[in-house]
């Protein structure tokens, strides 16, 4: 059964590592987002070391097929988000590692995946 973290269950978490008060915490977190957010429409990459990378790409139009009738269609171009993980969370999450210090010190090769 897959779980879905939250704005809420983040700020709860930022609130308990931190220190902060819980509204500090809340905005703290929103400003993350909301910095990471308008990176991404002005066309930056974000990119978060141990974690990974956001990117926008460009979507040109192509033809496309509807399933049902076999209709051929046009698919509009259009920006699209992608995640990148780093080498560091595969791992973590191939060998179910639950250190939570998301770092491995011994990993150091930079990700050139995109």
């Amino acid at each position: 059964m897959s779980e879905t973290i939250t704005r809420a269950q983040l700020t709860e978490a930022v609130y308990q590592e931190v220190g902060l008060s819980r509204n500090e915490s809340a905005d703290l977190v929103e400003s993350v987002l909301a910095e990471m957010s308008d990176a991404l429409v002005r066309g930056e990459m974000v990119k978060l070391s141990s974690f990974g990378s956001f990117q926008v790409r460009q979507k040109g139009q192509r033809m496309g097929r509807n399933p049902k009738t076999g209709e051929e269609v046009p698919i509009l171009p259009r920006r699209v988000l992608v995640f990148r993980p780093s080498h560091v969370l595969k791992k973590r999450i191939n060998d179910g590692d639950a250190d939570t210090s998301g770092y491995a010190s011994d990993d150091v090769e930079p990700d050139t995946s995109y």
